[in-house]
């Protein structure tokens, strides 16, 4: 990753030309329902709960919540709100959620704490949503990945309400920023607060991490794929599961326009119809899919 406008520009074109409006939830699911997941500091933050289409009342789903990109200084919930459509036409109860954006005081070690408490917000609601809190996966894109990855790989403090895990059971990751340790933005953005290796998923990968599959293209600039290969590698050599699939001749986010991934966003169709549908075998394969 390497600066600011890079993020903003590739995260706000990505989200013009694939998420859709939370409200227009389509004709085969139902519109999401909203609630607020966490109140911190005079801010409310969003959660939109999209049920599963055609599921059974009396079996529990496996659930997956969303994070949007965004170099953690921009983006909201709707930019995912595609993706969960997609989860919840399959079955799964899909959740897209807002997190505080860097800005003033505010930083991604912020982000990562609204992360982690929206998996226990879920957990705790599990009979509510009528889910199984043993199968809450983690959907992250570019900065919402590395949301997603922190809050599996890293080793951090509850908030001493009660033992509810903050960690995903699955990650499903699409050109996710895997190592910050020695991101110049990343460094920035933390104030000095904290050091980024601290925060950096591949640093804290190990036999613990989650079963995780990531989609990357081979001309990523801004989450470079050999960030993704040494994060799956250390996965698998700690004994772990990490399936990653590589798209050739495309960058972030699967753009087919290496000349600029910065501001002319131009993914591949068909690759990133791949990508999906290899999310969804990996779900299948692990179990969070179930014949009904």
């Amino acid at each position: 990753m390497r600066a600011k406008l890079v993020f903003i520009l590739i995260s706000a074109l990505a989200g013009a030309l694939s998420a859709q409006s939370i409200p227009a939830a389509g004709d085969d699911v139902q519109q999401p329902s909203s609630y607020v997941y966490r109140e911190i500091n005079g801010q409310k933050l969003n959660a939109y709960v999209f049920p599963p289409q055609d599921a059974n009342p009396g079996k529990p789903t496996a659930a997956v919540l969303c994070f949007h990109g965004g170099g953690w200084v921009a983006g909201s919930a709707e930019w995912t709100a595609k993706e969960a459509k997609r989860f919840a036409a399959l079955g799964l109860t899909a959740v897209t959620i807002d997190y505080r954006l860097s800005e003033g005081k505010i930083t991604p070690i912020e982000a990562l704490d609204d992360t982690r408490a929206a998996f226990r917000w879920l957990r705790r609601h599990a009979v509510e949503f009528n889910i199984d809190p043993r199968r809450v996966a983690g959907y992250g894109v570019s900065a919402g990945g590395h949301l997603v990855a922190a809050a599996a790989t890293l080793d951090l403090p509850g908030d001493g309400i009660d033992d509810t895990s903050s960690k995903p059971d699955l990650l499903l990751l699409w050109s996710p920023a895997l190592d910050v340790a020695a991101d110049g933005w990343f460094v920035r953005l933390l104030q000095g607060r904290a050091s980024a290796a601290d925060y950096s998923p591949l640093q804290h990968a190990g036999a613990a991490t989650p079963p995780a599959c990531i989609v990357n293209g081979d001309k990523d600039t801004l989450t470079p794929l050999s960030r993704a290969e040494r994060f799956r590698d250390r996965v698998i050599q700690a004994g772990g599961v990490c399936d990653l699939h590589v798209y050739p001749g495309v960058g972030h986010l699967l753009t087919r326009n290496l000349a600029n991934q910065e501001d002319n966003f131009d993914p591949d169709p068909k690759f990133k119809a791949d990508g999906s549908a290899q999310l969804e075998l990996f779900l299948r394969k692990m179990g969070f899919l179930l014949e009904k």
